[in-house]
């Protein structure tokens, strides 16, 4: 029999007699802060791209990320197919889907416009802070988010709401974040080819949630890996050639 729990799990706050989640405030905060950052970066550089592309780029991704958030989270519960509707649909998202969708739907209107200047780097960094803005609502939300780990004894365990220790998935993904955030702000003074900072981020993000998808209580889509899995595959595919490149760059100066 379980204990009750005495966890503060999740944070909410009361508002016209209804108890709601401060996830929907860090997600609106770091959807602003994100834009804002993207913003304060770019009068630092020389954009090739114009502003009126840029425009039609940013909607690409914000549609992309629209529809790839959505399927990709729905395919984490595969057994909700059977009775999918808009609801669920709408109510179910995952930031490796909105990366994967925003990234497919940059690329179909940079073919339409006909753009094929690199456009990613700019945006790393104000990724970077807007996710660890919204993990921060991601983890105010205990259990409530299917964002938490399995049961453990690791020292990092933490009840998130239903008496059990568990792994805290959205502050590890935190803690990597920052740090990340410091090794993208290390190269700025790296001569790279243009695209290659956002090729980076997107690798070494979809390698820890690959990874990290292992200590979650996932569901499995096909060969017992997750959908979350098969989007990390398939972006190491995708960027396979940067891979190669990257990796023999980095064996050259040992």
């Amino acid at each position: 029999m379980l204990l009750k729990s005495v966890s503060p799990f999740p944070f909410q706050f009361e508002l016209l007699g209804h108890q709601y989640h401060y996830h929907y405030i860090f997600e609106t905060l770091a959807f602003i802060i994100g834009v804002r950052l993207y913003y304060y970066y770019k009068k630092g550089i020389v954009d090739p791209i114009s502003d009126e592309n840029r425009l039609w780029i940013m909607l690409g991704a914000m549609l992309g990320a629209l529809i790839g958030s959505r399927v990709i989270a729905v395919l984490e519960t595969p057994q909700v197919l059977h009775h999918l509707s808009f609801s669920v649909l709408y109510q179910s998202k995952t930031i490796v889907g909105g990366l994967l969708g925003g990234l497919f739907g940059v690329e179909l209107i940079k073919k339409i416009i006909g753009v094929n200047i690199a456009s990613g780097d700019v945006y790393v960094i104000p990724i970077l802070v807007a996710l660890i803005i919204g993990r921060i609502g991601c983890f105010s939300m205990g259990i409530d988010e299917p964002t938490y780990g399995v049961p453990t004894h690791f020292f990092m365990g933490m009840d998130l709401g239903d008496g059990v220790l568990r792994h805290p998935i959205m502050l590890y993904e935190m803690i990597y974040l920052m740090l990340l955030i410091f090794f993208f702000n290390s190269l700025k003074h790296k001569e790279l080819i243009n695209g290659d900072q956002f090729k980076l981020f997107m690798v070494l993000y979809f390698l820890f949630r690959f990874l990290i998808e292992f200590i979650k209580p996932y569901q499995s889509l096909f060969l017992n890996l997750s959908s979350i899995h098969w989007s990390a595959l398939f972006i190491f595919i995708y960027y396979y050639r940067f891979i190669i490149r990257i990796s023999k760059q980095i064996l050259n100066k040992q």
